[in-house]
């Protein structure tokens, strides 16, 4: 279960990094041509922050671990 979620966290990070580079750069945003303004868009940006989130904690709970040994 742990192995799935870190993951789909990581694809939904990557997909987050992609779109905000492609608006940095080409001031085209990906989520919101294939999704529109709508919910949908807002549901996607929820769940990329959320994983940004659930990565950070695995990342501290990893080291912790690692500073007991």
């Amino acid at each position: 279960m742990k192995y799935v979620l870190k993951n789909i966290a990581w694809v939904l990070v990557i997909i987050g990094a992609l779109n905000w580079g492609l608006v940095g750069l080409f001031k085209f945003n990906l989520v919101d041509s294939l999704f529109g303004s709508l919910l949908i868009s807002r549901i996607v940006y929820s769940l990329v922050g959320l994983s940004a989130v659930v990565l950070i904690i695995f990342k501290v709970i990893k080291n912790s671990k690692k500073s007991k040994n």
